[in-house]
């Protein structure tokens, strides 16, 4: 059933979209204003290990804006809807033990969005955005050489088994990170920067000092850990539409 969210201001729609990888069942969702009907960039969002919940859509609205049709992907399937940390830890743990697999999921989200024709689509001009887990999958999608225009990572894992396929990076990679973030050890950041130079990625990371995990997130309540700050969460979302404005409007210049 499609539905409502307010957020800052905004109503947008929701709806879920039903699809299939190799016979499974997933469900993940489409997410955008309906007051505009001008066609709109497309973004794949990957969310966090809980994976596709109402609090991710809240999130997935404030990325949609009037700006863009965000498509949210189901990394684990229909059947598998974590309800605890627990079971986010086991599902996510899954998925990013297997990165082969990841890349194929998050590549099947791509394609689900591009086939979407009951909303105002440019599907010339898509990209892709993820959040904590989801920010690791947009790192891996990237580095499969999805054919997109930028992938933006929010707090999310930098590690990588293979870090030579940043060979096959074609957009540009923002990462927004949480100078203070416990889950990602400044080992893991050094690492991911020595991969971006190696392959001569066209990339940026910024790092926000005092913030820690999931710092775009107002349901992030665990003190020095995973904690909600409202102005880094606003210079992340503003970073985000700023590398978007620049590789649309380039898009569009080379059609």
């Amino acid at each position: 059933m499609a539905g409502m969210v307010g957020f800052a201001e905004a109503a947008v729609v929701v709806k879920p979209v039903a699809y299939e990888i190799d016979g499974e069942a997933f469900e993940g969702r489409l997410i955008y204003d309906d007051a505009v009907t001008t066609p709109r960039p497309g973004l794949v969002m990957v969310p966090n290990w809980l994976g596709v919940t109402d609090q991710s859509a809240e999130k997935a609205a404030r990325v949609a804006g009037d700006k863009y049709v965000v498509f949210m992907a189901d990394m684990y399937g229909k059947a598998v809807r974590p309800t605890n940390p627990d079971e986010a830890k086991a599902a996510a743990t899954a998925v990013r033990s297997d990165r082969a697999l990841m890349r194929k999921r998050a590549s099947a989200a791509v394609e689900v969005l591009k086939n979407q024709d009951s909303v105002a689509l440019d599907s010339s001009k898509l990209g892709a955005v993820g959040f904590c887990f989801g920010g690791g999958a947009v790192l891996e999608l990237a580095r499969s050489g999805a054919d997109l225009q930028a992938f933006v990572s929010f707090h999310g894992n930098l590690d990588t088994p293979n870090p030579a396929d940043a060979q096959n990076i074609k957009a540009p990679v923002l990462v927004l990170h949480g100078a203070d973030d416990p889950a990602v050890p400044q080992a893991q950041v050094d690492g991911f920067v020595a991969e971006m130079k190696a392959a001569k990625a066209d990339w940026q990371l910024v790092s926000y000092g005092g913030a820690v995990h999931s710092f775009t997130d107002p349901y992030a309540k665990v003190p020095g850990r995973n904690e909600y700050h409202p102005v880094v969460a606003r210079r992340s979302f503003a970073a985000m539409n700023d590398l978007l404005d620049e590789v649309f409007s380039n898009t569009a210049k080379a059609q």
